[in-house]
C-alpha cells in the first residue's frame, strides 16, 4: 500500500538555493464576458495582468491593494486553483504553467492554501480530523491510524488539543476553526504558502496570535508565504518584502522597511497616509484619491493609476511606466514620476519608520 512520506525537517540550503523558489513571469488572468445566442467573446475582466515576481526560500511576501486588484486571483493562479491565460509559472526550476493534472496533484503537498474565511473554508459535516487529514489520504497515506497521527501531532503544534480531531467545525470559535485551516494547510508539510487574508475575518485581539503562530510555524519548518492582505500594518508585521498591486498590475515591490520608510508610487504613497498613527498627538498627511477604482473590464490607457493619481501629466495617460528599479535595485516601481521632488515630498510625509 502506498504511503505518504514521513514528516522531515526543513531541508538544508542546496547548491540552488539562492535561486527562487517561485518566480512568477508576465502573468495575466483574463475572464470572458460573452453575451448573445451565439455566446461570442465582448470583453474580458483584466483580473491580472502581466505581473513578474519572485520568491525567495524562506521569505514572506507580502501582497496588498485594494477590493478587487487581482490579489486572491494572483495568489490561486500560482497553486493552479485558477488556470492562468498567460505567462510562466515556475516552481523549484520547473514550469508547471501548463503541468498535467496527474503531475499537478502530485505536486499539491508543496503548495498549500490558508483561506480568508475560518467558517466557509471548514465542510460543517466532517470532523477535525478528516478535513485536516484529507489531503493525507489523497496522496497516499490510506492508514487511518497513520492519518490520525499526524493530524493530532499538527493540532497540537497549532495550538489546539489533539482531542479536538473527533469534533466539527461548528463547535469552535474563529480563531480556532482558522487554526484548523492552518493545520489543514501544514500537515502534507508544503514549502509553500499562499495565505489569503488570514486574519481579516478574526477579533484583533485573535488577530496578533495567528500572525506570531505562523511566523513560528515558518521557522520551524522552514516555510515561504504570499501574504496576501489589504491591512498594511498586518502585512508591515510579518513580511520581508512587500508588492503593491493597482487595477490588476504590480506598481511597487520593496523590502517591507524600504516600502514604509521611502515609498516610490503615489498609490503606495495614499494607502500608508491613511494608516492611523497610535500617538494621537501626532498627524500625518492624508493623501485623499479622487474617483473610484477603474473597471477591469475597460482599464485606463497608459498607466492605470493615472485617473486618481495627485501627480498625474500626460505622460500617464499616454504611456504606461516601465515596472523598474528606483533608486535602489531591489526596489522597483510603476511610475513616470516616482523620483521627482514632488514625490519625494509627498513620500516623506507618509513615511512610517520603526
Amino acid at each position: 500500500m502506498t504511503t505518504a512520506p514521513e514528516a522531515t525537517p526543513p531541508a538544508q540550503p542546496s547548491a540552488d538555493a539562492a535561486a527562487p523558489l517561485y518566480r512568477v513571469k508576465d502573468l495575466r488572468k483574463y475572464y470572458p464576458i460573452k453575451a448573445g445566442f451565439l455566446r461570442k467573446l465582448v470583453a474580458q475582466v483584466q483580473a491580472v495582468d502581466d505581473v513578474t515576481f519572485d520568491i525567495t526560500r524562506g521569505e514572506t511576501l507580502g501582497l496588498v491593494g485594494e477590493s478587487g486588484c487581482g490579489k486572491t486571483t494572483t495568489g490561486r493562479v500560482l497553486l493552479r486553483l485558477i488556470e492562468p491565460t498567460a505567462g510562466a509559472l515556475v516552481f523549484e526550476g520547473k514550469d508547471i504553467t501548463h503541468l498535467p493534472y496527474a503531475e499537478m496533484k502530485r505536486l499539491r503537498g508543496e503548495m498549500q492554501i490558508i483561506f480568508q474565511d475560518p467558517y466557509a473554508s471548514l465542510n460543517p459535516r466532517l470532523p477535525v480530523g478528516d478535513i485536516i487529514g484529507e489531503g493525507l489520504y489523497n496522496l497516499g497515506m490510506h492508514r487511518r491510524p497513520e492519518r490520525e497521527a499526524r493530524v493530532a501531532d499538527m493540532l497540537e503544534r497549532v495550538g489546539l488539543r489533539k482531542y479536538y480531531i473527533n469534533r466539527y467545525p461548528h463547535e469552535f470559535s474563529g480563531g480556532q476553526r482558522q487554526r484548523i485551516g492552518i493545520a489543514r494547510a501544514l500537515v502534507l508539510r508544503p514549502k509553500f504558502i499562499v495565505a489569503d487574508e488570514p486574519v481579516s475575518a478574526l477579533d484583533v485581539s485573535i488577530q496578533s496570535q495567528v500572525l506570531n503562530l505562523l511566523k513560528d510555524l515558518q521557522e520551524e519548518f522552514g516555510l515561504t508565504f504570499l501574504f496576501i492582505s489589504h491591512n498594511l500594518q498586518v502585512v508591515q508585521h510579518v513580511s520581508d518584502r512587500i508588492g503593491v498591486m493597482y487595477l490588476g498590475k504590480m506598481v511597487e515591490l520593496a523590502p517591507a522597511s524600504e516600502l514604509y520608510r521611502a515609498p516610490k508610487h503615489p498609490y503606495t504613497q495614499a494607502l500608508l497616509s491613511a494608516i492611523p498613527l497610535p500617538d494621537p498627538s501626532r498627524k500625518r498627511e492624508r493623501i485623499l484619491l479622487r474617483g473610484d477604482v477603474p473597471s477591469a473590464i475597460n482599464p485606463p490607457s497608459g498607466c492605470r493609476f493615472h485617473t486618481r493619481c495627485p501627480l498625474a501629466q500626460d505622460i500617464c495617460r499616454e504611456v504606461e511606466p516601465v515596472f523598474e528599479p528606483k533608486g535602489r535595485p531591489d526596489h522597483l516601481a510603476a511610475c513616470h514620476f516616482a523620483d521627482t521632488v514632488e514625490a519625494r515630498e509627498l513620500a516623506a510625509k507618509v513615511a512610517i519608520t520603526a
